[in-house]
């Protein structure tokens, strides 16, 4: 499948890409209860509309990642006044299979699950991936000096950034600019599989 093709079948992730979990609406009321906040006031915090909230909660929307960054940003400010009460108590958090959220492409072919600490969503992301063969995620710039880590432990991916293209198997990682236009693949005649790790605000690599 050619880049271009790529590009008008898949969505930027940040922009246009879904959420298919359905235990994300319980998760966002829970942890929205839990910190004694209202709609209107998660609505207020986080910049998203009440009516999407409720919707979310409700399982009757899939919202967008950057849609999920706000209303993460808004409870973040919650949890760090409630772990500044206990700064000395030891910090375990749990996630479970179903709280966890999973972007797919609009080809169905590459799902991205979301592992990374949402604390630290605007400098440091981290997804569990998996991809049929022949599946293509496009993405757009990303914020200059940004840096994306692909390492694969299944099946093999290729790495296209602005025309520089890379190949990866098992046990290989690639590591790569991702501020400007990039496509990753799964090529092998298999399934693939990779952690995908995304450091924003990287120091810029002249």
């Amino acid at each position: 499948m050619g880049v271009e093709r790529g590009r008008e079948r898949t969505k930027d992730l940040v922009s246009g890409a879904q959420v298919l979990s359905g235990q994300l609406g319980k998760t966002i009321q829970r942890l929205r209860k839990a910190y004694n906040l209202s709609l209107s006031e998660l609505a207020e915090q986080s910049g998203v509309a009440k009516s999407i909230i409720s919707q979310i909660e409700r399982n009757e929307t899939n919202p967008t990642l950057a849609t999920i960054w706000r209303l993460s940003q808004a409870l973040d400010v919650s949890i760090e006044r409630v772990l500044a009460t206990g700064d000395e108590e030891p910090f375990i958090e749990k996630s479970s299979r179903a709280d966890t959220p999973i972007l797919v492409s609009d080809d169905g072919r590459m799902r991205l699950a979301i592992i990374g600490w949402i604390k630290t969503v605007e400098w440091l992301q981290w997804y569990d991936l998996s991809a049929d063969p022949g599946g293509v995620l496009d993405s757009d710039a990303h914020q200059r000096g940004s840096v994306e880590c692909l390492s694969v432990t299944e099946g093999e991916f290729e790495v296209d950034v602005a025309g520089a293209v890379q190949r990866a198997r098992a046990g290989e990682t690639l590591r790569y600019r991702c501020d400007r236009p990039h496509t990753v693949r799964c090529i092998g005649e298999g399934t693939g599989r990779a952690m995908m790790v995304v450091i924003m605000k990287a120091a810029v690599m002249e």
